[in-house]
């Protein structure tokens, strides 16, 4: 089932759209193949009834394929879907959309007083940009919930519950196979243009980035950005000491006390200038909306206790079982299995090191890095088998809401991902106390993992991609992959792209990065350069990727990076401490302390306290969102406070002057 959403005048065109298709192709929904044809009428029927009766209010039609199309290969429960402008403007007032008002305040958008908008002309043909139609069209198909009906017609086993998601409800069950939005083609050639294209040095388009993406993803492109600046001034520090002074560990103190500073300055910084971004897009003041039970969850009849509706419940003290004693265990027995890997990698280490020692030979030198660079490829092979394995896990602990769901998953994967990539390092850094094999290691884990992650993230999905364009390509006659496609085609053609799963890999390749600066760059300056060569690619070879390997995601809203801003914040505490240990056992902190190692802890102790006071103080005195920002926010709540107010003072006198009761005015609370 391929659902099409129509924005009347809007300025939107796509390649070869069918004459008898009066309107603009926008989200694309796939039913499985063999759905009963009684519940394709019924879901077709639920889309197009009014809201009073309801349904989702908007248009559908068949889509026809081209006469070249197997008829036999191809899905023929295809359907396209439209909305008149109006639906669309009254369903950004329904999703809570904040705009730009005619002030320059940024409002939630209302239908009612929609002409004191910025950018509202005429009847709004382009007041809403593809991403918020296309979200806007997302949430209806979302809220079309169950009536009267006890089941799925042509699915008796399949139970409706009143109230409730039907399209999260056949999703769960795979009638629906797919959701996604379809891309602007002429929108996306011009961003491609101004962003990975032509190589320049410049910064990235992130309101086009936003406007075509949705928040969500222009704030981790935006997080990119202003990381690898970041980590500029880190770079060019650290090349001198790398060239001029790399056998002189005593002089990487000063390195690692400006480590310490960098780190916390850059992630107090990183919120404020996320805030201004989030408070110009209309994200930062935006109200949470309701969140409904995700796709996935599963249970027995229940009522829920907020809504009073009828709905899946399942027993939250099930879920901590399952939790605290098949969830930790087997974290726990990972963690494990992660530490006996580190120990044979530290069993080879010795047996080349020993070679190398008996015979010194230009062979057994390179022979050094084996063992590392084998260790790298292990680990990144650990680390997404394991990725799987908590996905699962996560899975049977049947989380009722999505933000629940990704806030286990992520402590999962952050949990053995901290271990699994940097348990070698401390065990050099503090056991072993071997800087030149932490040099060593932090340099091949560093270096090797950037390649894999370019390789397995970037080239390979492009070149499975480019593949699947060929064929579609030879399949309807084009000889040039870069010819346009009929239209139908193009929606195949997107149908097949792999599904972009979110950012949180993305953003846990930054977590990893941003440890190996933060915590050993001191000793091995040069990291803080090869991270920002690492991000200079990966903006390239990430917007590659949105553009031309993935479906378009939905636009999601988002004021700020999330939880990943928590897990930043405590590498950054994690990397006070190691700072300072380093510190310690620097030839020239020992000297200061000759005879007396207690002396030196307490030193050290002292240090890391201070430094972490001053961090939280910084934090503290560092507001995270900017004065003049705060200001626009408190007026717009003050203004809104005191409509109001006469709001309802209008009411209670009308009340009263149609009833005749002049003399209860005086005793009205809400006048007083």
């Amino acid at each position: 089932l391929m659902v099409w959403i129509e924005v009347s005048g809007a300025d939107m065109k796509f390649p070869s759209i069918p004459d008898k298709t009066p309107f603009t192709p926008l989200v694309v929904m796939e039913l499985a193949e063999d759905t009963n044809e009684e519940a394709v009428t019924w879901l077709t029927s639920r889309i197009k009834d009014t809201q009073q009766s309801g349904g989702a209010e908007l248009m559908i039609d068949r889509l026809t394929l081209d006469d070249n199309q197997d008829p036999k290969k191809e899905n023929q429960n295809i359907f396209i879907v439209g909305a008149s402008r109006e639906r669309l403007l009254v369903g950004a007032e329904d999703v809570g959309l904040v705009k730009e008002f005619n002030d320059g305040s940024m409002r939630g958008f209302t239908y009612a007083n929609r002409e004191n908008f910025k950018g509202f002309q005429g009847d709004g043909d382009n007041f809403l940009s593809m991403a918020e139609c296309q979200f806007i069209v997302k949430h209806e198909l979302d809220t079309l919930r169950a009536r009267g009906e006890t089941h799925v017609p042509g699915y008796p086993k399949i139970r409706l519950y009143p109230g409730k998601s039907v399209v999260r409800r056949i999703q769960s069950k795979g009638i629906l196979v797919q959701i996604f939005p379809l891309h602007d083609k002429e929108e996306l050639k011009r961003l491609s243009s101004m962003w990975y294209q032509n190589v320049q040095l410049s910064f990235q388009p992130l309101d086009d980035i936003r406007h075509y993406f949705g928040e969500s993803l222009a704030l981790y492109f935006g997080f990119l950005e202003y990381f690898t600046l970041a980590m500029v001034p880190m770079a060019l520090i650290g090349m001198p000491y790398y060239l001029f002074d790399w056998e002189d560990y005593d002089k990487y103190v000063l390195f690692a006390v400006f480590n310490l500073v960098w780190s916390t300055v850059f992630l107090e910084t990183w919120k404020r200038f996320s805030a201004s971004l989030a408070y110009s897009w209309g994200t930062l003041s935006r109200k949470k909306a309701f969140e409904e039970p995700r796709p996935g969850f599963h249970g027995v009849l229940g009522i829920n206790p907020v809504t009073g509706r009828q709905e899946p419940v399942y027993s939250s003290t099930k879920r901590q079982l399952r939790i605290y004693l098949v969830s930790v265990p087997f974290v726990l027995l990972c963690l494990y299995l992660s530490l006996c890997v580190m120990m044979v990698y530290f069993s080879a280490e010795g047996l080349v090191l020993g070679l190398h020692d008996e015979e010194p030979t230009f062979w057994t030198s390179l022979l050094l890095y084996v063992p590392s660079i084998i260790y790298a490829v292990v680990i990144e092979i650990m680390n997404r088998i394991y990725r799987y394995a908590a996905e699962f896990l996560t899975d049977w602990e049947n989380h009722r809401l999505e933000s629940s769901y990704q806030n286990h998953l992520t402590l999962k994967v952050l949990v053995f991902n901290f271990l699994n990539c940097f348990a070698s390092l401390f065990y050099i850094a503090f056991m072993m106390q071997d800087m030149q094999l932490l040099r060593q290691s932090l340099a091949t884990l560093l270096i090797t993992s950037q390649i894999l992650n370019q390789f397995v993230e970037a080239f390979l999905p492009f070149w499975l991609q480019k593949r699947r364009n060929k064929r579609v390509h030879r399949r309807s006659g084009k000889v040039s992959p870069d010819q346009e496609l009929p239209f139908d085609q193009q929606v195949m053609l997107e149908a097949d792209m792999s599904t972009y799963l979110g950012t949180f890999d993305d953003y846990l390749e930054l977590f990893l990065l941003f440890g190996y600066v933060s915590l050993f760059s001191c000793v091995y300056p040069l990291a803080a350069l090869l991270a920002v060569l690492n991000n200079v690619t990966e903006v390239y070879s990430d917007a590659l990727k949105m553009c031309r390997v993935f479906k378009r995601p939905f636009s999601e809203p988002g004021a700020d990076i999330g939880v990943w801003q928590l897990a930043f914040e405590s590498m950054s505490v994690i990397a006070v401490v190691t700072n300072c240990a380093l510190i310690g056992m620097s030839p020239q902190m020992k000297s200061y302390f000759p005879d007396s190692e207690t002396q030196l802890i307490l030193v050290v102790a002292t240090v890391e306290h201070v430094f972490l006071a001053f961090k939280f103080i910084l934090a503290f005195v560092i507001p995270d969102v900017p004065r003049h920002i705060q200001i626009k926010l408190a007026r717009v709540e003050f203004e809104s406070m005191e409509a109001l107010k006469k709001k309802v003072m209008y009411t209670v006198l009308r009340h009263f002057s149609r009833s005749g009761e002049y003399g209860n005015l005086k005793r009205c609370k809400c006048l007083q």
